[in-house]
């Protein structure tokens, strides 16, 4: 009667031990889980950005955020955001293309993820029927814009790249169309093999433009991310360079 009552105790001590160690082993695996997806958010001038001024209107819908000028002057502009990024975080820059005339929508991807619905330009272009648009991104957002154009290549009319290249399956190499790629010099997070690789899917004349010490967190106002450079330019003077290259590469686009 001993052996069998310490043989139940041994094997009730050694249930618990399991339903504790699958516990742990399900709160790790959450806690992984939330350190990954947890998105990069906007910050104090990106939050400024998402207010209606300076001759721009700013409403959200539910799959994007429009950013409307006052008086419309040049071709519209459809954004996708970064891997984790959250759409708000590129309120200045769309602001600011807003500002000088360009509609300028942000699309608001599912779990802050490009790659879970890259045809969300589909709902966009469809909304606003009466409007010619450019595409673009940065990061994981540009790539997948650029696989969007690439299966739709009637329905855009350029693309530019914030950080980010193009890759197989989003190819434009053959397709008539302007494009600009945009790259800081302190970029910690492009793969820069893979960039360089990418240059292969863009157009023979493809607009390249260099930002002298910025980095791949600052073409958003999002704070710092995980493996980046550190920028010797300032977040405003990034920005500025930014607006001011595609607004450059906009004006030659009828």
């Amino acid at each position: 009667m001993r052996n069998r009552y310490n043989t139940g105790r041994k094997k009730r001590g050694i249930g618990k031990f399991l339903l504790v160690l699958l516990a742990l082993i399900v709160i790790g695996c959450g806690y992984v889980a939330w350190k990954l997806f947890t998105p990069y958010g906007p910050q104090e001038a990106a939050q400024a950005a998402m207010e209606t001024s300076g001759g721009v209107t700013v409403s959200e819908q539910e799959n994007w955020i429009d950013f409307k000028p006052d008086k419309p002057a040049g071709i519209s502009v459809l954004f996708y955001p970064g891997g984790l990024v959250k759409p708000e975080s590129y309120a200045p820059l769309a602001h600011e293309l807003a500002a000088a005339g360009h509609h300028t929508i942000i699309a608001k991807m599912p779990v802050n993820l490009a790659v879970i619905k890259p045809n969300l330009a589909d709902d966009i272009l469809a909304a606003y029927p009466d409007e010619q648009f450019v595409m673009g991104g940065h990061s994981l957002g540009g790539s997948m814009a650029s696989r969007y154009i690439a299966a739709h290549p009637e329905a855009l009319k350029g693309i530019f790249f914030l950080a980010s290249y193009p890759d197989e399956k989003g190819s434009v190499q053959k397709l008539d169309i302007p494009a600009l790629s945009i790259l800081g010099t302190n970029d910690g997070v492009v793969n820069m093999s893979k960039y360089q690789n990418g240059r292969m899917y863009l157009p023979p004349d493809t607009v390249y433009y260099t930002i002298e010490g910025g980095n791949h967190s600052q073409f958003g106002d999002y704070g710092h991310q995980k493996g980046d450079g550190e920028p010797t330019v300032s977040a405003e003077d990034q920005l500025k360079q930014t607006v001011k290259t595609v607004l450059s590469w906009l004006n030659t686009i009828k």
